[in-house]
């Protein structure tokens, strides 16, 4: 049974273009520039600008360090997609 497609169109109408998502990602772009205008991240070095309580937008230069990718996007969910513990 081949894969079903997925429908980026609605995926964005229905999560990523709301009001509040816009907000979040802008404050995610904003933190990543703070951290690459303090030398502590640069372009395309491969890592994300974490905030360490969670939220994306606390833009504390205390609540941001740079992380592997990997480690930044592993960490487990509930079902309701939220962190299990903030803190990772």
């Amino acid at each position: 049974m081949p894969a079903k497609k997925r429908n980026y169109r609605k995926e964005y109408d229905n999560y990523q273009g709301t009001a509040e998502q816009k907000k979040r990602r802008a404050s995610r772009n904003a933190a990543r520039a703070v951290m690459v205008k303090s030398g502590k991240a640069k372009k395309g070095d491969g890592k994300d600008v974490a905030h360490k309580n969670g939220n994306p937008k606390d833009n504390k230069a205390s609540n941001l360090k740079t992380q592997a990718k990997s480690k930044n996007r592993s960490y487990a969910r509930t079902k309701t997609a939220g962190k299990k513990n903030p803190k990772s």
